[in-house]
């Protein structure tokens, strides 16, 4: 993990947090993130067509209401100054009533009350209609995410850089579903904004002008401020990765022994603490910055209104407008003001927000560099000639060190080849070029003289089953963890029962209180973790699950005693008759039952041949058995 005490790029340290004032997109950059906008309804169309055309049509329904509201409230408070000027018909109600003289007037309060019961109903109506949209909307984007990340190479995965673009990806793909709301607001803002401004204009055109002038500074605020937060946010992303990674190992059950057992409690925290503490400070002398700026510019626009309010008031006094007229006025200013303040400042949020849809959309345009060739061939099967590494060498991204080079070795149709040698000899990455999670930068390697690139990703892994050390310890039941193996036969009962006697598994497995049903790790209710060995055994049972003509096995067994381990290979032997194996083991009790060994050195084939031949040698493997064999003795 890398040190919180600062660091590269930005020209900004932790230990003095420093906000730039100028803004860091440059304009065509910021105009680019607006198409984003777009994409985001398109994809909430797809989501769901009928709750995206419901919440446009209400929301045309409440537009109309404000000004309606104002325009029938002018027109009561006139009727009943008229009125007030035409004397009393009688004492009673029913006078006024039998007069006519309250018809007009009980028409008008209706039609009021009508227009204000409505517009709380259909606002209620948005929200819940927005709030499944919204709902939906994230689901979908989560589960495109999962689906576009599974399509991404190895090494998006291996470098931090996508790590980066993925975390921010996650964040924002359960919460920009709101923009389309806003956008969808902002137009219903708009068509009320367009009503009330005609009313103005048709008594006092001179207000709209003010208006504009009111409005611009604090708009101005808003808009550099939610680009500063997008920066912080942008920026920040690999502390809020630590933060995250702090948080897991933090309080995890995988953590929990070796953080006891260490004392690691206070350390961790203590991390924790000035690493938030850093971040909370920026936030804070932003959100600081930002309420007195913004501030400062809104109040301008509350001396505009009353400036306004009393030019309608002072034309009142004179006779240029009644009563009625002057609540219409005063009424349609007031809300055209905040109105307008919606608009501007929402579109300025909303400018913020495309800005976090490109983090969104960024990452749906990384694209893998492994993928499928248009002309795909078949997998040969059976296998007749076998795996062939032709002169390969390969380079991880972002390194100058070959981790192998000149490679060149076969391992013949139906035949075990075991891969030997110390850390770092190259023996994992030599499985992952043959799963094609990586191509080789030299060289080829070929299954029956076919370069694998020339089959369909599917199909190679289809019949490539590889279990690699690091295996997954699924919180599924103990059928599904070894189902996935083969997932389009993970109902298969019977094939699954039979892939864990093959691998010990099913001893295992019967054991458990629920059985093969029986929920496994202890993430969820009901759940029995395993021993490390019974784990092993079960992602085992995930490769003869796969049945597949290629099987690979890197150090799957390393949690298993010597004994369970031999047990394991020669059951595997007896078992995979006619499978090509390749098989990775520190323990050379089991490497000398293949049929064929690699010794790596370096990235490359240093010897060659059987256990026999190699003993007989005296080079390293010789050396590293009798150093393994001396530790039994």
């Amino acid at each position: 993990m890398r040190g919180v005490g600062g660091r590269g790029g930005g020209g900004r340290g932790l230990n003095g947090p420093d906000i730039p004032d100028a803004l860091p997109f440059d304009k065509g950059e910021r105009l680019k993130t607006f198409r984003h906008l777009g994409r985001l309804f398109a994809q909430m169309w797809r989501t769901s067509p009928w709750l995206i055309s419901l919440s446009i049509a209400l929301r045309l329904v409440v537009a109309i209401q404000p000004p309606l509201v104002l325009l029938f409230t002018k027109l009561i408070i006139d009727e009943v100054v008229h009125q007030t000027g035409l004397g009393v018909p009688g004492p009673a109600l029913g006078d006024w009533l039998e007069s006519g003289r309250l018809n007009y007037l009980m028409l008008l309060l209706a039609g009021e009350f009508v227009l204000v019961f409505a517009r709380d109903a259909f606002n209620r109506a948005i929200n819940v209609v927005d709030n499944i949209l919204g709902e939906s909307h994230s689901n979908a984007v989560s589960l495109e995410l999962m689906q576009h990340a599974a399509n991404l190479d190895l090494k998006h995965f291996e470098q931090s850089e996508y790590q980066d673009s993925l975390e921010r990806a996650r964040r924002q793909a359960s919460s920009r579903s709101t923009v389309i709301s806003q956008l969808f607001g902002q137009a219903q803002a708009m068509i009320t904004a367009i009503a009330l401004a005609a009313g103005l204009f048709i008594y006092a055109p001179l207000l709209i002008g003010l208006l504009a002038l009111a409005l611009i500074p604090a708009v101005w605020g808003e808009f550099k401020f939610n680009r500063l937060a997008y920066w912080i946010s942008h920026s920040r992303s690999p502390e809020r990765r630590q933060l995250e990674y702090l948080r897991q190992i933090g309080a995890s059950a995988e953590s929990a022994k070796e953080i006891k057992l260490f004392g690691l409690g206070d350390f961790l925290s203590g991390r924790f603490k000035v690493l938030s503490e850093q971040i909370l400070i920026e936030n804070r002398n932003l959100s600081i910055r930002r309420a007195l700026q913004t501030g400062l510019l809104a109040s301008i626009s509350t001396l505009t209104y009353y400036a306004a309010y009393a030019y309608i008031v002072w034309r009142t006094l004179h006779g240029e407008f009644s009563i009625g007229t002057l609540v219409f006025l005063s009424g349609s200013f007031n809300q055209l003001n905040g109105y307008l303040q919606q608009i501007l400042i929402g579109f300025t949020q909303i400018a913020g927000q495309s800005l976090y849809l490109d983090d969104l959309f960024g990452f749906f345009e990384i694209k893998p560099g492994i993928v499928d060739p248009k002309k795909p061939r078949p997998f040969p099967t059976p296998l007749r000639e076998g795996i062939v590494f032709d002169n390969v060498g390969f380079r991880y991204p972002g390194s100058e060190t070959w981790a192998i080079r000149n490679l060149s070795f076969t391992v013949a149709a139906g035949d075990t080849l075991a891969l030997v040698g110390e850390n770092g000899a190259g023996k994992t990455t030599i499985v992952k070029l043959l799963t094609r999670l990586y191509d080789p930068d030299e060289g080829r390697i070929t299954i029956d003289g076919i370069d694998i690139r020339e089959f369909a990703l599917a199909d190679l892994r289809t019949h490539v089953g590889a279990i690699f050390q690091d295996f997954l310890r699924y919180s599924f039941s103990a059928s599904d963890n070894i189902g996935v193996g083969r997932i389009e036969a993970a109902a298969d009962r019977e094939r699954i029962v039979a892939a864990a006697t093959q691998s010990l598994a099913d001893a295992v497995i019967r054991k458990l209180p629920e059985g093969y049903d029986q929920m496994l790790g202890r993430t969820f209710a009901r759940g029995h973790d395993l021993s490390g060995g019974e784990w092993q055994k079960l992602a085992i049972a995930r490769a003869y699950m796969r049945d597949a003509e290629i099987i690979i096995l890197d150090e799957p067994t390393a949690a298993l005693d010597a004994r369970a381990e031999a047990e394991v290979f020669q059951r595997f032997k007896n078992l995979a008759e006619g499978t090509t194996a390749v098989l990775i083991s520190h323990r050379f009790s089991t490497v000398r039952m293949a049929d064929r060994i690699v010794v790596l050195a370096d990235g490359k084939v240093e010897e060659e041949g059987t256990h026999d031949e190699l003993m007989a040698n005296g080079g390293r493997y010789a050396e590293l058995f009798e150093l393994q064999a001396a530790g039994y003795r």
